[in-house]
């Protein structure tokens, strides 16, 4: 295992096509449930707890051996909206080509395989992990963390909120990030004993409700 696997796959800059997506902070703006800092946190510790520890633990069992077609259909039953299914196929399709170039591997290959126009994110995530030879912790890590820096850098553009400010959010979330991961790293480990059911299926209806509205808008920012 190498950490430094870890920085390279974690680091904004690879190119996994996340900087274009939001993850509903767009929405959430324009809503108006998002003005500043203070209702930023709000908003992350809700994605955090909900999306964010579902891809976590997906990405968690992906890492210890499950099954990945069987993953990419318990994150479809996971994902009721239509337009956020299409979003996280497509960030998968892109975070393979990344992978499949960094971390060559026959697992990847498959996976490509099986899913020509993407598998869900949070799958092809923890089985890019897996070649880099990374731990379930550091998948897990991966993508509770993604799951607000996303919404985190959205906001700076979107609000022009002062980056010191996102940054602090992101600070302050440190405690549940860890607690988040270590939950699914045991689900993950669930999942691999008793069957993808074991996973999480922690709900945001509010998230699925307006990413199926912001996919709608005739101008957006960002694509999810």
């Amino acid at each position: 295992m190498s950490r430094g696997a870890l920085l390279v796959l974690a680091d904004g800059r690879f190119p996994a096509g996340g900087h274009a997506h939001s993850g509903g902070a767009e929405a959430a703006v324009k809503a108006g449930r998002i003005t500043g800092a203070a209702s930023l946190e709000a908003f992350c510790q809700g994605r955090l707890q909900t999306a964010g520890l579902v891809s976590a633990s997906l990405a968690a069992a992906a890492v210890l051996g499950v099954d990945p077609v069987e993953l990419d259909a318990a994150a479809d039953a996971r994902t009721p909206s239509p337009a956020l299914r299409v979003a996280a196929r497509k960030l998968g399709r892109q975070l393979m080509r990344a992978a499949r170039a960094t971390w060559p591997s026959n697992e990847l290959d498959a996976l490509a395989r099986e899913f020509p126009k993407g598998a869900h994110q949070p799958v092809v995530l923890g089985v890019t992990a897996r070649a880099a030879g990374l731990d379930a912790v550091d998948a897990a890590y991966c993508a509770a963390y993604e799951s607000v820096s996303g919404p985190a850098s959205a906001t700076v553009r979107l609000l022009s909120l002062d980056p010191f400010d996102a940054t602090g959010v992101l600070a302050r979330l440190a405690p549940e990030l860890d607690r988040v991961a270590d939950q699914a790293v045991e689900a993950g480990r669930r999942a691999r004993d008793e069957g993808v059911g074991a996973l999480p299926a922690a709900s945001a209806p509010l998230l699925e409700i307006s990413a199926e509205l912001h996919a709608a808008w005739p101008v957006r920012l960002f694509a999810s």
